[in-house]
């Protein structure tokens, strides 16, 4: 049973890691017309991102842990501070900006893809349908989460190959990590623990989504901005009322 389970869980992890690198490659290979739309996958990607987290991820999180809310200021403030840090200490002698746009959301969503991972875990340890249900979610919002990771990182000023090895790093192969490092320990992983790693991954997620890509997209003033944004509020919506 022990071994059906874990192999459920990687084989769920492994299908949200090589959804992930296919979006990076594909854009990747169409890196112009990546590159003259970032505008639109940055306004999706906050969408999706900022509305996942406030209508599923927070609430979880704060039914689970009563200290929820702390730990959702830490993943806030923790990247807020981050950034800080790196203009003022790292920075203060050259223009970080850019440098900054690529690796804060890369970080942010780093540590929710191997959060992802820990959820599999834990979902196909109740059993093998409610991790099921919890996969279709979580497996759709990889694809423009790879995208969005390769472009920001671009427009850092990373060459295309650090660009890909960095993106394949941060949103596809941590969520197998994820999992690889946190089955053997499943059932020492309670509620709370769980409640309080979703409050940090949520925290970073409106970091992200809030604080870096919004303002980005706005700076572009381009038309249709709004519209994607929607869609990636909708996208969200649906990921949700999926996982039941």
């Amino acid at each position: 049973m022990l071994t059906s389970t874990f192999g459920s869980v990687l084989l769920a992890s492994m299908l949200a890691c090589l959804v992930t690198t296919i979006g990076i490659y594909i854009i990747a290979k169409y890196e112009k017309w990546g590159n003259q739309n970032i505008v639109y996958f940055m306004s999706f990607a906050a969408g999706v991102l900022i509305s996942v987290s406030f209508i599923h991820i927070i609430p979880k999180s704060f039914g689970m842990n009563e200290s929820a809310p702390i730990y959702l200021l830490v993943g806030y403030m923790g990247l807020y501070l981050f950034n800080r840090f790196a203009t003022a200490f790292v920075c203060h002698e050259r223009d970080c900006a850019n440098l900054s746009i690529g690796i804060i959301p890369m970080l942010g969503i780093g540590l929710h893809s191997f959060i992802d991972g820990i959820i599999y875990s834990i979902t196909f340890n109740v059993s093998i349908f409610t991790g099921t249900l919890a996969a279709i979610g979580m497996v759709l919002h990889e694809f423009p989460e790879g995208i969005v990771t390769f472009l920001l990182l671009k427009r850092a000023g990373f060459s295309q190959k650090k660009s890909v090895l960095y993106a394949f790093l941060a949103a596809a192969i941590s969520t197998p990590l994820g999992t690889l490092v946190s089955f053997p320990f499943i059932n020492q992983i309670d509620q709370a623990t769980l409640g309080a790693l979703l409050g940090v991954s949520a925290g970073a997620l409106v970091y992200v989504g809030a604080s870096h890509l919004l303002p980005a997209v706005e700076k572009e003033n381009r038309k249709y901005t709004l519209f994607s944004l929607g869609a990636g509020i909708l996208i969200s919506v649906f990921i949700v009322l999926s996982k039941g």
